[in-house]
């Protein structure tokens, strides 16, 4: 990678993922890809360039990469899970026929391309423990069918015009950075939110629900790591199972709970986001993403929560 555009630079995953490539790559050499409305802002703003880069617009995705040399587009262009039950032609027009003009930009410009998956294009009749890298997926929310289709469409460009598409199905993401933004798993952020501003935490998800997780500097390392695998050793390219945690509401409360003694929380279930929750894994099984390209995570549900209530309580006394 020499010069790479982040589409969605703004978003959960982009907002982070943009400063650790400038970073390890030079700031000169990351464009943060932006929507009207969603401009980037302080360091984002200040440490590389940046550019509208609407997904729905292939000519102007072409103009960027023409002008800046990019060789690696990171496609975080989407809707989460909630919002996209909510919007669901807008969820496929951005995720699905975006992504079909990143990859048409990509092929014809010599890109590699990353595009994340989510357990989402898992459905109910997944197996839920230990899911396998290679099962049913069959999901029944827009989201999910959206997660399925970037798996397929991203392998198709790759077999049949050898476009470098990789991805992995990440698990819910937990960050101090970037407030949630509409996701089932969201509630996993929220709760710290709750805890670090001493209020008692409403958890929407029903007590005993396992979800994977992850902690974002994991997340991060995971995207980039793929994206610098030897290409020769990939069986598998979209999308990999990765994974790092996985819990019910209770587990990360009690967690919490060991540093903030006086911390409070009780249910009341949102009956979508727990739909969305029953359908998707309890635990991934990530065994290729470990064989094939090296994966690991570095944070357990302790490391994380510790990091988490240090890095966030840190962050909302400076505001």
């Amino acid at each position: 990678m020499k010069n790479i555009l982040v589409i969605g630079s703004t978003g959960q995953i982009g907002s982070e993922l943009t400063a650790e490539l400038r970073a390890r790559y030079g700031g000169a050499n990351v464009v943060a890809g932006y929507i009207p409305g969603a401009e980037p802002k302080g360091e984002l703003a200040e440490s590389g360039p940046s550019a509208i880069a609407d997904v729905t617009n292939a000519e102007q995705l072409a103009s960027i990469v023409k002008e800046h040399h990019i060789d690696t587009i990171y496609n975080l262009a989407a809707l989460l899970s909630v919002v996209a039950e909510q919007k669901p032609r807008l969820a496929w027009k951005i995720g699905i026929d975006g992504l079909w003009n990143v990859l048409e930009v990509a092929r014809e410009n010599n890109c590699a391309v990353f595009t994340p998956s989510s357990i989402g294009s898992f459905g109910p009749n997944t197996p839920h423990e230990l899911t396998p890298q290679d099962t049913i997926q069959r999901p029944k929310t827009i989201y999910g069918v959206s997660k399925v289709t970037t798996e397929l469409l991203s392998d198709y460009y790759h077999t049949k015009y050898g476009v470098d598409t990789r991805s992995v199905r990440f698990p819910g993401l937990i960050s101090y950075v970037t407030p949630p933004g509409g996701g089932t798993t969201d509630y996993a952020v929220d709760i710290f939110y709750a805890a670090v501003r001493g209020e008692k935490f409403v958890c929407p998800i029903a007590e005993g629900t396992r979800m994977d997780m992850m902690y974002m500097p994991d997340a991060l390392r995971a995207a980039i790591e793929l994206m610098e695998a030897d290409p020769a050793k990939l069986i598998h390219r979209n999308g990999f199972n990765v994974t790092a945690m996985s819990f019910p509401p209770e587990k990360i409360f009690a967690e919490i709970k060991k540093r903030c003694p006086d911390f409070e929380m009780e249910y009341q279930v949102d009956p979508l986001k727990q739909a969305i929750a029953e359908s998707w894994p309890d635990s991934l099984d990530d065994t290729a993403a470990r064989e094939e390209w090296g994966w690991r995570p570095n944070f357990g549900i302790g490391a994380m929560t510790r990091d988490m209530l240090e890095k966030l309580s840190a962050r909302l006394l400076d505001k």
